[in-house]
């Protein structure tokens, strides 16, 4: 089903309305590269994921501890739906305290809540501290690394693939540029994660004799303005890597980076890109995440009219100077839905246009659980339509 009316907000549009990528290929001179120090790079705006900068982009290559943009994925996600609770205590096991590498050095049978975990994570890298939340969710690391593959092809990740949580050396673990800013993007929708990933350093178990000192691995969250996060990454094989965001005024970028020789060159990449980002472009907001944009009449849900709202945040990516006017939304269902339908389940897609250019596509999910309706509520409400007044 196809759905089109003029948004009610009016935008200005100059000539051109398609935004145009710089692309940067290693085998052609361009006149921007923003990422000379990297093997690999790529830019994107959060909200529309338009790709404003890439460099190969799609080549495989160990993200190292950038794999904890997916674990926290599935940690917020447990969050978001109760599973686990932010002052819960979870035990630490074995297993998880003898994890290597980054740590926040936790002891077997040492109790610490999931807030302080999550902050391990975000912060310190911990690699003790991402095993223990995943044991807690999944069961064991194994049952957690399964899911994390399985988001991997919900996201249409083709190019990434899973061994451990951690991001610690494996063989056939691997990502892409590009499928971590997929997966930046994915983590962002669950706003909280920033008031994790934006902190620069923070105590665990503060006041005690055990108490520890942690220190962002991502500096520029203190050196460059409006960076929040996200997650970086270092092993001897993958180099220095890091998925970075920022955001200014209304705009939310995503800058990943893979295969630098050092933090200093890793952070200088970053930085340009960013610096490209906010200096070229601006984001105009339409609808707010979770957003009703319309309704649904299933004939046979419990529920006579289903809300349908955004899944993301939906924003217009343009060229400083420009404007947009008589813009349309289109809203596509999907052919065949059937009930039961769960809270959160994509149920179609907004696309925002101008002529035949999509600015941006997002989709669209319904706000609660829909049941089959019994026969008394088919038949009750059935009636009611038929007695109607003309």
């Amino acid at each position: 089903m196809r759905k089109m009316a003029t948004m009610l907000s009016i935008f200005c549009l100059l000539t051109s309305t398609m935004v145009l990528p710089v692309q940067a290929e290693q085998s052609e001179k361009t006149e921007v590269d923003l990422a000379e120090n990297s093997k690999s790079a790529i830019l994107m705006e959060k909200d529309t994921g338009e790709i404003l900068y890439k460099k190969n982009s799609e080549e495989r290559l160990p993200p190292a501890s950038m794999t904890k943009v997916m674990t926290m994925i599935l940690i917020m996600e447990a969050l978001e739906s109760g599973k686990i609770k932010r002052d819960e205590k979870v035990r630490i096991s074995e297993n998880a305290a003898s994890m290597g590498g980054s740590q926040i050095f936790l002891e077997e049978g040492e109790e610490m809540t999931v807030d302080d975990l999550l902050k391990g994570i975000a912060v310190a890298s911990g690699n003790d501290a991402s095993v223990a939340l995943a044991e807690r969710i999944a069961g064991s690391e194994k049952a957690f690394v399964e899911q994390m593959n399985k988001k991997a092809k919900e996201l249409g990740l083709e190019n990434t693939k899973f061994k451990n949580t951690t991001g610690l050396p494996a063989e056939g673990h691997y990502s892409t540029a590009q499928d971590m800013a997929v997966m930046a993007k994915e983590l962002l929708k669950h706003e909280q994660i920033t008031e994790y990933t934006s902190i620069y350093d923070d105590y665990l178990r503060k006041g005690t004799e055990d108490e520890f000192w942690l220190v962002n691995t991502n500096k520029l969250v203190k050196f460059y303005k409006g960076v929040d996060g996200l997650k970086t990454g270092y092993t001897s094989e993958a180099k220095y890597c890091l998925t970075a965001t920022a955001k200014r005024d209304e705009m939310r970028v995503i800058a990943v980076v893979m295969g630098a020789e050092t933090t200093k060159k890793r952070n200088k990449d970053i930085s340009a890109m960013l610096d490209y980002a906010f200096q070229q472009y601006n984001t105009k907001p339409v609808y707010d995440r979770f957003e009703q944009v319309d309704e649904m009449n299933l004939l046979k849900a419990d529920k006579a009219n289903v809300k349908v709202v955004t899944g993301d945040q939906v924003s217009i990516l343009m060229k400083k100077g420009e404007k947009a006017e008589n813009l349309e939304q289109v809203i596509e269902y999907k052919e065949e839905l059937s009930l039961p339908l769960k809270k959160g389940q994509e149920v179609g897609t907004l696309k925002l246009m101008n002529d035949e250019d999509v600015l941006s596509e997002t989709p669209l999910i319904v706000n609660q659980d829909i049941q089959q309706a019994g026969i008394w509520t088919l038949m009750k409400r059935t009636m009611s339509n038929f007695y109607k007044p003309f």
